[in-house]
């Protein structure tokens, strides 16, 4: 059932976006300013060991959320879950340490999007509505905040996918799955591509979107537009790999 594997779906391409779409605080520490540096070389590990350095500090933990996310995404099976439930923490710590930090919410969102494959139904359905509200706090904390619109419409997008009657059984048996619609994606990436426009990841699930929606002619345009865009994180290149098949199979 869509339900069973909606997180799973969702997070696929999550958040492994660019470091571009974060900004870096005047008061960054030098060791922040180093991970940084390392995280742009897609490094990830060697991002951590120096945002850990500076571990008291908001900036740092929602960083290494992040970083903890990218590597997650491309790690062996065994390791995955592990990455992913330390960006888990650090997201919360950020939160903790600084709760009106909006990166700290748009990464938790998109650690529990990722952890949510390990849990059972029930949970999933708990943690899908969790997300929502983080995604939320995000973008009221920081309205210009391009990566929690595009999660925001990949989330839409994968709620959108579910059938009304398959809603109806997930409010009977598991709880309910929170409202959405493709046209709620559409006008989240929307805002994301507008903000930052030379994000692949923002441009790739729009061009699922379409895909979804049977909109063969702006999937196409969409993933010609993803492809131009800079390799900026690891998942990137699998994302060129999924574009070339996309359009393949949209000739």
């Amino acid at each position: 059932m869509r339900i069973q594997n909606l997180i799973i779906i969702l997070v696929a391409g999550l958040l492994t976006v660019n470091v571009l779409s974060s900004y870096i605080f005047n008061t960054s520490s030098q060791s922040i300013i180093k991970g940084d540096s390392y995280f742009n070389l897609m490094r990830y590990k060697d991002a951590i060991a120096w945002y850990n350095l500076d571990s008291s500090k908001a900036e740092a933990q929602w960083k290494i959320a992040r970083a903890y996310v990218c590597y997650g995404d491309n790690a062996p099976a065994l390791e995955k879950e592990t990455n992913f439930r330390s960006a888990v923490k650090a997201a919360k710590r950020c939160i903790q340490l600084e709760e009106t930090n909006s990166n700290g919410h748009t990464w938790l969102a998109a650690a529990l999007g990722n952890t949510a494959m390990y849990e059972g139904s029930k949970t999933k359905v708990k943690l899908c509505n969790q997300i929502k509200a983080e995604l939320t706090r995000a973008v009221t904390l920081n309205p210009k905040d391009d990566v929690a619109y595009s999660i925001f419409g990949s989330f839409y997008r994968e709620i959108g996918h579910i059938s009304w009657f398959e809603k109806q059984l997930a409010l009977t048996f598991i709880g309910k799955i929170p409202d959405g619609t493709y046209e709620d994606s559409e006008k989240a990436f929307g805002k994301a591509v507008a903000l930052t426009p030379n994000i692949m990841r923002h441009w790739y699930e729009l061009g699922l979107l379409y895909t979804y929606w049977d909109k063969k002619p702006q999937a196409i345009a969409a993933f010609n537009r993803a492809k131009t865009c800079p390799v900026l994180v690891s998942s990137d290149y699998k994302r060129l790999t999924a574009i070339a098949t996309h359009l393949k199979n949209l000739e």
